[in-house]
């Protein structure tokens, strides 16, 4: 693993990371505490969190957030915009009205399976499996697992393709 991107670019937070060969890592992202697998590039304006795992040969492309708890497999796309949640049930205050800590909620895991994409301004509920091969439409709320192969789009999103028929008709 290397200490740092295989780019030079300004303006970036680079905290902890473990990085693969060849990373690139494009000017005001945000990595800390992840692991960058090799030959991926991150776009600018992305934030990447600690205990994240994105394997090699992805693309992540601009202004994409990617919580703690999250897992992206090897080959994965990851469109402009990209919303990944690890909390369903978000408050700023406890009953007693004090704010929460990390303490005070489950972290709900999400995986992003080998070969699959994420199309731009997508959001991903956290505890949440996208198959291989699965491919996620551009602005899709994503609520429930998608299998490996299927196509999902809309608001909440729902099976266009699955991965057993055939989308040219």
């Amino acid at each position: 693993m290397a200490d740092a991107p295989a780019n030079d670019a300004p303006y970036r937070l680079i905290d902890g990371v473990d990085f693969g060969e060849g990373v690139v890592v494009q000017s005001f992202a945000n990595l800390y505490g992840c692991t960058i697998g090799s030959h991926t590039r991150v776009g600018p304006f992305v934030e990447i969190q600690r205990g994240v795992r994105v394997g090699e040969r992805c693309k992540i492309q601009s202004h994409t957030f990617i919580c703690t708890g999250v897992e992206i497999h090897d080959r994965v796309f990851v469109g402009h915009g990209v919303m990944f949640i690890n909390d369903r049930r978000p408050r700023a205050t406890r009953a007693d009205g004090t704010l929460q800590t990390e303490d005070d909620w489950p972290l709900e895991p999400t995986v992003v399976e080998h070969e699959a994409a994420i199309g731009s301004g997508a959001v991903l509920l956290g505890g949440l499996t996208i198959g291989t091969g699965a491919v996620v439409g551009a602005g899709a709320v994503v609520t429930h697992d998608v299998g490996p192969g299927e196509t999902v789009v809309g608001n909440p999103a729902r099976t266009l393709y699955a991965a057993d028929s055939n989308p040219s008709g």
